[in-house]
């Protein structure tokens, strides 16, 4: 079963949230809260009492008080066995990236249907990253440096060099926020030999997953090239 906390400032959010999450099975809601600092308090009273941490931490990135940015850094230096989704209600959402840099572990647009979230939720807790191609091309790709002396660019674009072609199109195509059957399905071949590839390309970048990848393929100037939408 996995743990999840659904935090968010709002009540009727939090009982949707919540609702969406429980019909799935396998998944079960141990908290709630109505910002970062009480579901921090919650996590914190958790672990001092010896209970289960969540796997999962859903929350709303804008709220007052303690935000979803701030949250998403506290979780991952002070539990950093839980990962954090943010969800936002904007394509463009200037908080987006900072909740990346910050340790989200994925952002998922507030409009997902209660599948598309119930998968993100699993998605992060089998140790994955989950970015919607709308939220990686419309947030992330803002992030770009602009010039091309960037020294961070540069050394992007030599890490990203040591790819094989095959590698690069993986890399493209998960910097788009495809999940590993869609990457699957774009190249043609089985889930498992995606997955294999992903895991190479990480390896070979020294990145730690698929939103650090997301970022340093945008980051490098390589998504600006062409989107493909294909």
């Amino acid at each position: 079963m996995i743990r999840v906390v659904v935090v968010d400032d709002q009540a009727s959010a939090r009982m949707g949230l919540s609702m969406m999450v429980g019909r799935d099975p396998g998944l079960s809601v141990i908290a709630t809260a109505d910002d970062g600092g009480a579901a921090l308090a919650e996590l914190a009273r958790r672990k001092d009492a010896g209970e289960p941490l969540p796997d999962v931490v859903v929350s709303d990135v804008r709220m007052p008080g303690t935000g979803g940015v701030t949250l998403a850094r506290e979780v991952a230096s002070r539990f950093p066995s839980v990962r954090t989704l943010l969800l936002t209600t904007y394509d463009r959402d200037d908080y987006a990236l900072g909740g990346l840099a910050a340790g989200a572990a994925g952002f998922l647009l507030k409009d997902a249907t209660a599948r598309e979230l119930c998968r993100a939720v699993r998605e992060l807790a089998a140790g994955g990253a989950v970015l919607t191609p709308r939220v990686t091309r419309e947030v992330v790709a803002r992030a770009v440096p602009g010039a091309a002396e960037d020294p961070e660019r540069v050394r992007l674009l030599e890490a990203l060099s040591s790819l094989s072609p095959r590698e690069l199109e993986t890399a493209s195509l998960v910097a788009e926020g495809l999940s590993n059957e869609e990457v699957a399905a774009r190249m043609v071949m089985e889930p498992a030999s995606a997955r294999r590839n992903v895991s190479r390309v990480l390896a070979k970048l020294g990145l730690r997953d698929r939103t650090q990848l997301a970022v340093a393929w945008w980051r490098s100037g390589m998504g600006s090239r062409g989107s493909r939408e294909g």
